[in-house]
């Protein structure tokens, strides 16, 4: 991930956005998974997103080996079992009436 410190290093400083606040439903699982990494590397859940877009879109890789560790071992904590083929057949189980 590309922090401020990496940006000032790279000839940039820091850049002013402006950020909204969003209401996005993802799977569960892989919600607590990015939540835990972003706590690891100790930043928002915003700014790990943001991050992995970002790289997304140039056609980078948004984690090294070590952090591609962390999150294995996070999605055996959290029981992910799902992987890059998954995320074209997910489908949200029906609610049950309340």
């Amino acid at each position: 991930m590309v922090d401020s410190k990496k940006r000032e290093r790279g000839g940039r400083g820091p850049l002013e956005i402006e950020r909204v606040q969003t209401g996005v439903r993802m799977e569960k699982r892989i919600l607590k998974v990015l939540k835990a990494l972003a706590e690891l590397h100790d930043m928002s859940l915003g700014d790990l997103l943001e991050g992995m877009v970002l790289h997304a879109f140039e056609g980078k890789a948004p984690f090294g080996a070590k952090t591609l560790a962390q999150v294995a071992e996070l999605k055996r904590i959290y029981g992910l079992d799902l992987d890059a083929a998954a995320s074209h057949n997910l489908r949200e189980a029906s609610r049950r009436a309340r």
